[in-house]
């Protein structure tokens, strides 16, 4: 395990975010741990951890996007930390559009073929992750790279290899002490 997984680790379980019981996913999966990313994500010291876990994964894997992309709503601090961290702007994806305004299900400013890197908190099955990438490449963007703050190794990573996009996580389930797969 590297120091960074350590760091990041001691700073969920710091915050309260990191927590051991019997829980039923978004997915639906049972769980004997849970990991409440928006808990962490409201912290500002962890928030900026996972921020430069990402802008420093991104040096090392060389990823130049010309946006990054959260999804609406938990996503969306870490694409708004890591913008902020990279000078990268930001896009929002909704999940259906809103019933007034422009009814957009992308908010911020892109223009067709640009590339963008998209940002998720936690991947289980990668179901949203998926329809936000579709909703992306509808409006004409690129999207073949994501990072996610947890990857709980339960099929996201092949879901989205299969889509056609790759998944760098900062942290594994596996290498969380006590969880395992």
């Amino acid at each position: 395990m590297s120091h960074g997984e350590k760091e990041f680790i001691a700073a969920l379980e710091g915050c309260g975010a990191l927590r051991f019981g019997d829980f039923t996913l978004a997915s639906g999966a049972k769980s004997n741990y849970y990991i409440d990313i928006k808990r962490a994500s409201t912290d500002p010291r962890v928030l900026e951890l996972m921020a430069g876990g990402m802008a420093a994964l991104m040096e090392r894997e060389g990823l130049r996007p010309d946006r990054i992309a959260g999804v609406v709503l938990g996503s969306v601090p870490l694409a708004t930390a890591l913008s902020l961290r990279t000078g990268i702007p930001f896009l929002m994806v909704r999940k259906e559009s809103k019933d007034h305004g422009t009814r957009s299900l992308i908010e911020g400013t892109f223009s067709r073929g640009e590339d963008v890197l998209v940002v998720e908190d936690v991947v289980t099955s990668a179901g949203s992750l998926v329809d936000a990438v579709g909703r992306l490449r509808d409006a004409g963007l690129d999207v073949s790279t994501a990072i996610s703050a947890i990857d709980r190794e339960a099929g996201g990573s092949e879901r989205l290899a299969a889509d056609g996009v790759k998944l760098h996580s900062l942290l594994r389930a596996s290498s969380i002490p006590g969880v395992g797969k």
